[in-house]
């Protein structure tokens, strides 16, 4: 690992992260690309649109797209009536929720807990994951916001 990748990872690590849960893997974003986090209501599906975009909801007056974890990562579908939250990520000017199915707390691991992806991560894992930290109770994957909204691999995820 660069030195420059070695200091924006421990710089992430002491701001911490937003944490979520999709499935039964704990997520990370950095808490400095988290606008928000609250629960998305009126999910308008876009025709045509990746399976990976849910819709398109208003949050405030603004128009967020919203990006399902389950489908981006290629897990099943959750039950539709099941509870979401969303995690508000702004990227130029346009804004995302990035759904999961439960939040959980800000995190702010030691940045030695570290590592790389693991060779046999699945691809379309590795592809959306910066890495993880090993924390005393499992695992939680650092995702990365760039790939994971790469508008031509949002249209390759099942």
């Amino acid at each position: 690992m660069n030195q420059q990748m070695s200091d924006q990872i421990r710089r992430r690590a002491e701001e911490g992260y937003v944490t979520a849960m999709v499935g039964d893997q704990l997520f990370g974003v950095a808490l400095t690309q988290v606008r928000d986090v609250f629960v998305p209501k009126g999910i308008c599906r876009v025709p045509m649109a990746p399976p990976s975009v849910a819709g398109l909801l208003s949050l405030r007056g603004r128009v967020v797209t919203a990006i399902d974890l389950r489908r981006r990562l290629g897990l099943p579908a959750r039950e539709a009536d099941a509870p979401c939250v969303a995690i508000g990520i702004e990227r130029g000017q346009e804004v995302y929720g990035l759904i999961a199915d439960r939040i959980g707390n800000v995190l702010r691991p030691a940045a030695e807990s570290f590592e790389a992806n693991p060779i046999n991560l699945a691809s379309s894992w590795s592809e959306v994951c910066a890495g993880m930290h090993r924390l005393e109770e499992g695992v939680m994957v650092v995702l990365d916001i760039e790939s994971l909204l790469n508008a031509e691999k949002l249209k390759e995820a099942a």
